[in-house]
């Protein structure tokens, strides 16, 4: 039963793929030829979802989590093999024409403008598709411009536009008629860190201004711990977690960590330091150690003192927890997922390791 104020509504949303299955080697290829074998694939695997007006959720997972599948299938592109989907009413693959005027969509890796025609073009032409007023054409050019900086290459061809300037103008052709939804796939990926922040900024005004409710799947978890209170976490098509940033970390057991750099010393060496006490270590980058632990558990100036008897210490930094590291532990089952919540309803976890079959879907 959809709640009044869902936007998105999905349940045991599922999608099967018939995968071909290669044999090895010369002989395999010519086998190939005459008797093919197929295998069933789920890349979607019941997954239920509820998120409210205005609401801004990443979905995030590791790769062939099947994140790109589930946003295609409420996008109205693919066809589930079973469960619901409703999405501002509509119900996406059977009433496509009248529902694509209330969502956006933006995948980082593919364009929706012409290619050889300037970009205003394009924006011209979606006027006409969504007919869209004059009036309001110009206030959300002006708008786009203001956070985007569009009009300094609004008559160039989108295939002369560099990365930054096409995806966000990826975005204002997504937002042109003000949809109730945008689902974003990879929207930054292979942007520097001055266009990230614009897209960042104009996302969280076209959220805070229109209540736009975005659905934004990522790898870059900057952008996730920037827009998102609300974190769905799938692997091997499953939802594992659902519920906000902080309780993932807390759930996890950790919510600080005491940043170290130190030269000639080893992660053995921290380990055995603070044996013991539950403290995560971890080395991001040569020469610099990460402990993660719970300040309600492990007391800062202790774990200090048995970090310096040990180690020759040249910089500390006490810092929170990224998502980023929570993710990771994760995706590479080093922790277990703790109880996540949406809404009224709560979702067991379950294991996350990303085995070889994992591969189905984006």
């Amino acid at each position: 039963m959809e709640s009044p104020d869902e936007v998105i509504h999905a349940r045991d949303l599922t999608k099967t793929f018939r995968a071909f299955t290669r044999r090895e080697g010369v002989a395999g290829a010519i086998r190939n030829l005459f008797r093919r074998e197929y295998r069933q694939v789920r890349a979607v695997d019941g997954i239920d979802l509820s998120i409210r007006e205005g609401e801004i959720v990443g979905y995030i997972g590791p790769n062939g989590a099947g994140k790109s599948t589930t946003i295609k299938m409420l996008a109205g592109i693919l066809v589930p093999s079973s469960g619901e989907v409703r999405v501002a009413g509509y119900v996406p693959w059977k009433e496509r024409e009248a529902y694509t005027h209330h969502i956006g969509v933006v995948f980082g890796q593919r364009t929706s403008l012409w290619w050889d025609i300037a970009v205003i073009e394009s924006l011209r032409l979606l006027q006409k598709i969504y007919r869209i007023s004059e009036r309001d054409f110009q206030e959300r050019i002006e708008r786009f411009d203001a956070v985007l900086g569009l009009r300094e290459y609004l008559h160039t061809p989108t295939r002369k536009l560099s990365l930054g300037q096409r995806m966000r103008s990826e975005l204002a052709a997504a937002l042109i008629h003000d949809p109730k939804v945008l689902f974003l796939d990879e929207p930054t990926i292979g942007l520097d860190v001055a266009v990230k922040a614009r897209i960042r900024e104009f996302l969280r005004e076209a959220n805070r201004e229109l209540r736009t409710t975005i659905l934004l799947t990522t790898h870059d978890l900057d952008d996730i711990e920037a827009l998102s209170h609300r974190v769905v976490v799938i692997d091997r098509g499953r939802k594992i977690y659902d519920g906000s940033l902080e309780g993932l970390k807390a759930g996890l057991g950790y919510t600080r960590q005491v940043r170290i750099r130190a030269e000639g010393a080893g992660l053995e060496v921290f380990r055995r330091a603070t044996a013991g006490e539950d403290v995560q270590w971890s080395e991001p980058e040569p020469a610099v150690f990460c402990a993660a632990f719970d300040p309600e558990r492990v007391r800062v100036a202790e774990l200090l003192q048995r970090v310096l008897a040990v180690a020759p210490v040249k910089d500390v930094t006490i810092e929170d927890v990224g998502i980023e590291q929570v993710v990771r532990e994760i995706y590479e089952g080093t922790r277990s997922v703790p109880l996540g919540v949406a809404g009224d309803r709560a979702f067991e976890a379950e294991g996350s390791r990303a085995g070889p079959d994992a591969g189905r879907g984006g």
